[in-house]
């Protein structure tokens, strides 16, 4: 039995909603796929710490989950802008969701892997 899937751009607007009402302005700065886009976070963790950059990706057992792309210490905004472009090349359907938290707080409930 296969998991059900949510529309991308309900799993984007519930992240918005979720850093809403923890007042952390977060924007939609490339719109994909309504239906089956992938979505893609770039979390900027400001005071020059740097971005990570999440991506969906899926568990062992093909449940959804989210990888840090830019492995496990925060990296320079032109780095993590430049692993996004080259994300969008890829997938022209890829949503990007841009966050500005100091903590670098993930708005999905789903495990983070790798």
């Amino acid at each position: 039995m296969s998991e059900a899937k949510l529309k991308a751009r309900l799993l984007v607007q519930a992240a918005l909603r979720m850093c809403s009402m923890q007042a952390i302005p977060a924007v939609v700065a490339r719109h994909g796929d309504d239906d089956a886009g992938t979505i893609c976070v770039r979390i900027d963790r400001g005071r020059g710490i740097g971005c990570d950059v999440y991506t969906q990706t899926r568990d062992r057992d093909g449940r959804l989950a989210w990888l840090r792309a830019t492995g496990p210490e925060p990296v320079p905004e032109s780095r993590a802008d430049a692993l996004i472009a080259k994300a969008r090349d890829v997938d022209g359907d890829l949503w990007v969701v841009e966050i500005e938290d100091p903590q670098g707080r993930l708005p999905f409930t789903e495990p983070i892997v790798g």
